[in-house]
């Protein structure tokens, strides 16, 4: 009742002028008061009667905003004082598939594949060394997290993908290793509960769960660095990044601010442990419909679904012209499932309020009644 209400009265204005439900699995929905803070920071920041974006990047009033973010990360994820150093950098998830092969896989690494953007690490990795793909779910267009498998233990690192935002599968236990263990927590950073101290590297492009597109967070534990033979250029060298605090080159100011933003909020909320209940009963709340109206289906395997990222279809194709028209005439957003899967994705991201939610659950009854 505690978070219902909260969320309730948090979302008020939001409801007040009538903003769409946004389903968007990126980028994602921000909390109002979030957009709030970055608009007026835009046109003045810090009342210096500057706009964030003139600024420069190594005044005092930004290097605390950038200092800020890190701490709220560390704090958040309960990794302070453990030996991780967080990055703010350029180029998304995608250039993180390259920087952490470039960086740390010697002579061989270990993947699990779970979908594309699984798919599309390895591909990069390949380029620096032997390559084992522990296991894969491809063969059932990755509808499913694969369990049992072996992870060579002479492998340099074993990267996985905790959720994926097309597919709408989750891996719900990680495992404990000699090895470093990289994860690309893109999609669901910040969402859940974890024992983050498990990972010697996170990384995560903000747009999916923190802040507007244009950085990408990771978080590092500094004593894995240093043990490739390769030279490795200075923009895709994580030593080079930690020694310049971010700043190697010109940071995504606003994007950073955002995410800074985000953090607060999140933190104020009661961090990570509240808004895992909040996300467990938007999930819980979704997902019942779907098992219950007989008019849709999931995609996934039960016990791997997402709780950020719903994936259901229609069981007759021939209601996908009424319902597509109930859910936009509802001011329900992006819906659409991704092109190469189809059928429907519902992104609950953190700042998702519940009634939205419950919006597309009534859309979903109202074409059973009308069916």
């Amino acid at each position: 009742i505690l978070f219902i209400n909260f969320l309730e009265i948090c979302h008020l204005k939001i409801k007040t002028k009538m903003k769409k439900h946004n389903f968007s699995a990126g980028p994602c929905i921000l909390p109002e008061e979030v957009l709030q803070q970055a608009s007026k920071a835009v046109i003045d920041f810090n009342n210096d009667n500057l706009s964030l974006l003139e600024i420069s990047h190594r005044s005092k009033p930004f290097v605390a905003v950038m200092e800020n973010a890190k701490s709220l990360t560390l704090e958040l994820l309960g990794l302070e004082n453990k030996g991780y150093q967080v990055l703010f950098l350029q180029g998304g998830a995608s250039t993180q598939f390259l920087m952490t092969a470039y960086n740390l896989l010697n002579k061989k690494a270990a993947y699990l594949n779970t979908g594309t953007w699984s798919d599309k690490a390895i591909k990069e990795a390949k380029l620096f060394g032997e390559l084992v793909e522990v296991a894969s779910s491809k063969d059932k267009n990755f509808t499913y997290i694969p369990k049992g498998y072996d992870i060579p233990s002479d492998a340099d690192y074993f990267h996985c993908t905790s959720n994926n935002t097309i597919f709408g599968t989750q891996i719900k236990d990680f495992p404990t290793l000699e090895i470093p263990l990289i994860c690309d927590m893109s999609s669901d950073i910040f969402s859940r509960q974890l024992d983050f101290s498990k990972f010697e590297l996170i990384y995560a492009g903000a747009q999916k769960n923190m802040g507007p597109a244009g950085t990408t967070v990771i978080i590092i534990k500094e004593d894995i660095l240093g043990k490739v033979e390769r030279t490795i250029p200075s923009m895709l060298n994580y030593k080079v990044h930690i020694g310049k605090d971010s700043m190697f080159n010109t940071p995504a100011v606003f994007p950073i601010y955002v995410s800074m933003l985000t953090l607060e909020w999140l933190k104020e909320l009661g961090g990570i442990p509240f808004i895992e209940k909040v996300n467990e009963k938007k999930a819980d709340l979704l997902y019942g419909e779907i098992d219950r109206n007989p008019l849709f289906s999931g995609v996934v395997a039960k016990e791997d679904r997402s709780i950020m990222n719903a994936t259901f279809s229609l069981q007759d194709i021939a209601l996908t012209k009424r319902f597509d028209m109930l859910w936009k005439e509802a001011r329900i957003n992006g819906l659409n499932g991704h092109r190469s899967v189809g059928g429907y994705r519902a992104s609950m991201y953190n700042a998702l309020p519940l009634f939205s939610v419950q919006a597309l659950v009534d859309t979903m009854q109202e074409l059973e009644r009308k069916a």
